[in-house]
């Protein structure tokens, strides 16, 4: 056990859409730019907001999430550990809270920014939406502090409003809600982000990024207290956690698909996969003629939908990605890139033929069909678990296939569904659900050490 002192404070918001990812974006702008030492992290499961957090700090930005990183106990201890990490030597910790701040698993407040903030001992500055309401902002902040005694809600940040207006009521929202006023920021059309199906529009695809986030961090720097919530960051207690020491495995290269359509990766998962031995390889499914000498791969979610036609069109790679496969090299595909595997992808009425790896036609629906956390249990032993193991997955798609595959029991957590669902054989893993290696991690030893077993049979 170790203990270690991280500044910190947690932003959220009583619903999605309140600004939360705009506001820590400015924060963590204006604290670059005052050359403190940052790191981000983000609550939950979400890929899109910490490409943000990384572009505006320069440094990785990694999830913090109780349930991937396999529930109350165990996840707790990752999320602990993790924290401490990339606090070292830093000056805050900046954690974005994700949904409303009590929004959990089913009816519960379980796995939700509070819970994490819970059990990090975290302080909390509410984020709200000040536009078109006044006494009412209090009503909604002192509801919010009051409704768990342990809330840690201690301030709030006003946003959508012009720094005259929340001059004007901040003395009696202080007053009526009880906590402290750490500013606010005005809606900025210029510095305004994209959304799509899955979220924002992720970070390589916005040009000027780098300019819309200097313009938030100026408007931070001006109408943020920036000092007061340093000061509250560093109230926070000192954080106890376990150290780990990853296990021996076998040296492995692996081939990770990183491009426009597949780009959603836990970073703090490729990087217990390179404590594991790894060689983490890049390559793009979308432009390269081939894989690069590899002994297994790793492909992610993203958005191969709308690169769908570039990635039918790539045939060389798509026959290359087979044979590998075909020849028993193994392959851990989630969400997009087991859409990618697929044999077909349906998509604005046209069929684009894909890797054909796995059976069935994927097909892209307007509506999710299915969303939120899981756990799966394997019906039988495989390459990468035994029959038995359970494990904590997330699921969010706005498609689905003719072929789920049978390999896994899965249960829809906060509720009674059952289905089964994943494709795995002797050397392939390919399903819609996400799992965090970091929750799994003897997941992430098999596989590394089936890449090297797999490299020393065939080279």
């Amino acid at each position: 056990m170790a203990r270690k002192a991280v500044p910190r404070l947690l932003l959220t918001a009583p619903a999605s859409g309140s600004g939360k990812t705009t506001v820590t974006c400015a924060l963590l702008r204006a604290l670059v730019k005052r050359k403190c030492a940052v790191c981000a992290f983000k609550s939950g499961p979400d890929y899109i907001d910490p490409m943000f957090h990384s572009v505006v700090t320069g440094t990785r930005s990694d999830n913090l999430d109780l349930f991937l990183f396999g529930g109350h106990g165990r996840g707790e201890a990752v999320a602990k550990r993790l924290l401490c990490e990339a606090g070292e030597e830093k000056t805050v910790a900046v954690l974005e809270g994700a949904m409303g701040f009590y929004d959990g698993l089913g009816l519960s407040c379980d796995y939700s920014a509070y819970d994490l903030a819970r059990v990090t001992q975290t302080p909390v500055v509410l984020v709200v939406n000040g536009k078109g309401a006044a006494a009412s902002i209090a009503a909604v902040l002192k509801g919010m502090a009051d409704f768990r005694a342990d809330s840690g809600i201690k301030g709030f940040v006003v946003n959508n409003v012009r720094q005259s207006v929340y001059e004007h009521y901040k003395v009696l929202w202080e007053k009526e809600s009880g906590l402290k006023a750490y500013g606010c920021l005005p809606y900025m059309e210029e510095a305004v982000i994209a959304s799509r199906h899955l979220g924002l529009v992720t970070a390589n695809e916005i040009k000027d990024l780098t300019n819309r986030v200097d313009i938030l961090g100026q408007a931070a720097e001006k109408a943020l207290d920036v000092d007061g919530l340093l000061s509250l960051a560093e109230s926070a207690p000192p954080l106890t956690y376990e150290m780990q020491t990853a296990p021996a495995a076998k040296r492995a290269h692996i081939a990770v698909a990183k491009d426009e359509a597949f780009c959603f990766y836990y970073d703090a998962a490729l990087r217990l996969l390179e404590n594991l031995g790894a060689d983490l390889i890049p390559f793009s499914p979308v432009r390269d003629a081939a894989l690069p000498d590899c002994d297994g791969l790793y492909i992610g979610g993203g958005y191969p939908e709308l690169y769908a036609r570039e990635l039918s069109g790539n045939e060389a790679m798509r026959k290359n990605i087979a044979a590998a496969i075909e020849a028993g090299m193994p392959c851990f595909a989630e969400c997009g890139g087991f859409m990618y595997l697929a044999a077909a992808i349906k998509y604005n009425n046209t069929v684009l033929p894909m890797v054909g790896a796995v059976p069935g036609v994927v097909k892209m629906t307007r509506s999710l069909k299915r969303f939120g956390y899981e756990t799966l249990t394997a019906r039988k032993d495989n390459f990468l678990c035994k029959a038995g193991d359970v494990l904590h997955a997330h699921e969010f798609h706005y498609s689905e296939t003719s072929e789920d595959g049978t390999a896994f029991t899965v249960t829809k957590e906060g509720s009674r569904r059952i289905w089964r669902d994943l494709h795995v054989e002797k050397n392939l893993w390919a399903g819609y659900a996400h799992i965090h290696f970091c929750g799994a991690p003897h997941v992430a030893e098999n596989l590394v050490n089936a890449c090297a077993l797999w490299r020393k049979e065939e080279k």
